[in-house]
């Protein structure tokens, strides 16, 4: 009776204990899956805030050329040429004058066109030409009058700089140029350089090089300098600020919108622009807003002061008080041409 009994009891705690076990295994299994629906919504709603926010900045309205009265403009030509991906056509006016010492290619701002700061750049221009240097501007992809839907701020646009300088061989007696890169025309003019081959390179390794790079017929030493305006640490940092900007809930989709924009270029990484700038073995003059709150002027000074620490004798660099993002050719108007042309004369002359 009592091993019965014994018997009866054990029976009856394994069912409790299995009961007891199956309402909390129950439980847990619905907290689980609610937390997990909780993250896949979330997830879901990120993925729809980044493609909806990539897509508002990618297609962005072309930002039209000034209508400028053509007195004031020094005489040019209106040039029509393909970007380097043979797809996108684009726009351009080259200004020359006798025996040239370079050309200078202006790469333009996203959202811009190639006159970045408006009729006021023709005053630039004109000192640019009188110290005989030919000049050439041109709209990027989906800006002013050239072609294209997208804007990839520098991820594509790479690709028209290498049009722009194909084009200025062919009709610029010049034998080199000097890039000038303005906000992500930055990254563009960075880009661009790096897909070229070095001067230098082993037979064995042009192999890594695109065909279609290689019989450009030129390589990295034609481009015999840069100038960068507000230039930024890193590729995405011009993508990052717009979307805590512009777009609703940026500051949580900041890090994912510029792998997306990446992806729709094609590239997989971004740029490390503050130690690619540190080291381009070439002259390279930096001009930034001592106020500028959309890149950062402290994050500007540290690309100078990297620049200076690696190549301080072919490094000029500049900064305007009290002007923000893009503002220090309008706010230090006559500072900032005095730089450039400083800068021109003292790493270019005529050979």
């Amino acid at each position: 009776m009592s091993k019965g009994s014994r018997g009866f009891v054990e029976i009856s705690f394994g069912e409790g204990k299995g009961k007891k076990f199956s309402r909390t295994s129950s439980s847990l299994i619905m907290r689980t899956a609610l937390v997990l629906s909780i993250i896949a919504v979330f997830f879901i709603g990120m993925v729809v805030l980044t493609i909806t926010s990539s897509n508002n900045l990618m297609n962005i309205d072309k930002n039209q050329v000034t209508n400028v009265p053509s007195n004031i403009l020094p005489s040019y030509s209106s040039c029509s040429f393909s970007s380097y991906d043979n797809q996108t056509n684009l726009s351009g006016w080259f200004f020359k004058c006798e025996n040239p010492i370079s050309t200078i290619i202006v790469v333009h701002d996203s959202g811009s066109n190639r006159l970045p700061f408006g009729v006021n750049m023709i005053d630039m221009i004109e000192e640019w030409l009188d110290n005989d240097y030919n000049v050439f501007l041109f709209d990027l992809r989906n800006s002013g009058e050239s072609g294209g839907d997208i804007t990839t701020y520098g991820y594509l646009e790479w690709q028209d700089v290498i049009g722009a300088i194909s084009q200025v061989r062919q009709i610029s007696v010049t034998t080199d140029v000097i890039l000038y890169g303005i906000g992500s025309g930055t990254t563009a003019c960075i880009m661009a350089y790096d897909k070229l081959p070095a001067p230098d390179t082993p037979e064995h390794e042009l192999d890594n090089y695109d065909p279609e790079i290689l019989a450009l017929g030129y390589d990295q030493s034609y481009i015999i300098g840069m100038i960068f305006d507000s230039p930024a640490k890193n590729s995405d940092d011009y993508i990052k600020t717009k979307v805590r900007q512009t777009q609703f809930l940026g500051s949580l989709t900041q890090g994912f919108v510029p792998y997306a924009i990446r992806v729709s270029a094609g590239e997989s990484s971004s740029v490390n622009l503050i130690a690619e700038i540190s080291r381009l073995p070439m002259p390279v003059c930096i001009i930034y807003g001592g106020h500028d709150m959309f890149i950062g002027a402290d994050k500007i000074s540290q690309i100078v002061d990297e620049r200076n620490r690696l190549n301080s004798t072919i490094t000029v660099s500049q900064m305007i008080p009290g002007a923000g993002y893009l503002e220090s050719f309008s706010q230090g108007k006559e500072m900032y041409m005095k730089t450039v042309l400083n800068f021109l004369q003292s790493y270019f002359i005529e050979s």
